[in-house]
């Protein structure tokens, strides 16, 4: 029997690939509303953009991040669908992403703004007293230098995260042959100020939205040959989820870019335009 049922598959193979030809791929097609999904793509761009950002003022703006001044305030947990687990939606350190996006801020123009270190803030103070002990063991002159303070401070965090957005597919099948197609949108919010330590004041504030997609696919055979007497059954998938941390990093390195943006516009700083951008303006 089972040699028989191996000797009909290639002609089941047949009408099953056929019938995958006629589906679309949410993955690699568009599906109304649904982008394709290129995490790598949507990143370089991005990261791109702000490595090109060209500083005309030669005094780089000094920035500070605090840990706690920077964070997942949407308490939101990881869904699977049926349930929520204890691991979060998002992750509880956003602010390594805020860093990162600041010191690559310009980095292919010398960079866009002196970022100092304050979540390791203590570590940095006990080996200066470390240093300073040190030297006054030996008798050593030499002092250190003063530390660096920023004038400005970024705040904000992960103001929103909320899934199942949109859902919804399409599936058709034919004499037991068939496939269905399904997708699901989420999305995460940033937010992102820039406080004067001066002043205390708020000079620029931009909030970002980031849209994380899945997608699936699947086919299947269920057929009975043999006059009814044998059955073959065939299942394919496949589901691609586009990564929350990526999707995190791009949505603060957008609000980075938006910042330096409308930074410029209220006069804090000027940009530096290459070539094209000046023939377009003038």
């Amino acid at each position: 029997m089972l040699m028989g049922t191996l000797q009909k598959l290639p002609f089941l193979l047949v009408p099953l690939l056929s019938s995958c030809a006629l589906l679309f791929d949410p993955i690699e097609n568009n599906i109304g509303p649904i982008e394709r999904i290129e995490e790598a793509q949507v990143e370089q761009i991005v990261l791109t953009e702000l490595a090109n950002v060209h500083s005309a003022t030669t005094k780089k703006p000094v920035v500070a991040v605090y840990a706690d001044g920077f964070k997942d305030d949407t308490g939101q947990r990881r869904s699977n669908s049926a349930f929520a687990t204890f691991s979060t939606a998002v992750t509880q350190a956003p602010y390594v992403y805020l860093i990162r996006a600041l010191k690559h801020a310009g980095a292919n123009e010398d960079g866009f703004f002196e970022v100092v270190e304050r979540v390791g803030l203590d570590h940095v103070t006990k080996e200066r007293q470390l240093i300073r002990s040190t030297r006054k063991d030996f008798e050593e002159d030499q002092k250190l230098p003063a530390l660096l303070f920023a004038g400005l401070i970024m705040e904000g965090g992960v103001v929103g995260y909320e899934s199942n957005i949109e859902s919804g597919g399409a599936g058709a099948r034919h004499l037991g042959i068939g496939g269905s197609k399904e997708f699901r949108r989420d999305t995460v919010s940033v937010s992102l100020r820039v406080v004067s330590v001066a002043t205390g004041k708020v000079l620029l504030d931009v909030l970002v939205t980031k849209t994380i997609l899945s997608a699936s696919l699947s086919q299947d055979v269920f057929r009975f040959i043999s006059t009814g007497t044998e059955l073959v059954e065939i299942e394919s998938g496949r589901v691609r989820n586009e990564s929350i941390n990526l999707a995190l990093r791009a949505a603060i390195e957008t609000a980075v870019l938006e910042v330096i943006k409308e930074g410029e516009n209220a006069g804090f700083w000027r940009l530096e335009k290459d070539e094209e951008e000046q023939n377009a303006s003038s």
